[in-house]
């Protein structure tokens, strides 16, 4: 009778661990009120009544950015910050602009998958596994590259013309860390010999970065 009940209890301890999360949405649209105070896992849903075609609608991706800074690269991003229709629908998308020799440097997104399809040009992407295993390929026009969850990566343009891809994710808002400004443009900073030991150079070289990667006033 006791393996029974422990038996019982089991199942239904793991029935109800399932019920708790809802897979799919509630309801038809939750489109984001962003001047909302509230702080959710997300951001808290407009009022119907006041939802129309433009929470859904974003030409920010038509034409190319500006590369002219540099590292010959502009990300232009179109998450739930810019669509508020995307607020619990778990995708975005992206257009990376990239002048000749420009990089779009090592960085990871913490929340989601991206896969990048190339509008124009040749860039030469790739990976790191936590295993510190380079996994690249140089990509061209029309062809498509996946970068894991969390992965550090990047793309350089590879080619003499302009380049550019539209970038997928399963995330209405993604993140972006890139891991030079991560680790040498914080606020508050972090300390120099932290940095001096992890990279093995000296506190000067530190500061020097450090300089180079302030944010503009």
């Amino acid at each position: 009778m006791e393996a029974f009940v422990a038996l019982f209890l089991t199942t239904f301890a793991l029935v109800l661990g399932a019920a708790v999360a809802d897979p799919d949405l509630l309801q038809d649209i939750c489109v984001a009120d962003l001047s909302s105070g509230v702080k959710v896992n997300g951001f808290p849903c407009k009022n119907p009544s006041s939802v129309g075609a433009d929470d859904f609608f974003f030409a920010g991706l038509a034409k190319p950015g500006f590369t002219n800074n540099t590292l010959g690269s502009l990300v232009t991003g179109a998450n739930v910050e810019k669509i508020p229709g995307l607020n619990t629908l778990g995708v975005s998308l992206s257009r990376i602009d990239y002048a000749p020799g420009g990089l779009n440097p090592p960085h990871t997104h913490p929340r989601a998958t991206e896969i990048v399809f190339v509008l124009e040009g040749e860039l030469e992407v790739g990976f790191i596994t936590t295993s510190n295993v380079l996994i690249s390929k140089s990509i061209r026009k029309g062809e498509i590259f996946v970068f894991p969850k969390g992965l550090v990566h990047f793309q350089k343009n590879i080619g003499m013309m302009p380049a550019s891809v539209i970038a997928a994710f399963n995330s209405q808002l993604p993140g972006t860390q890139s891991l030079a400004a991560t680790l040498f443009a914080a606020t508050p900073t972090v300390p120099d010999d932290v940095l001096s030991k992890a990279f093995q150079i000296g506190t000067k070289q530190v500061q020097k970065i450090k300089s180079r990667l302030a944010p503009k006033k």
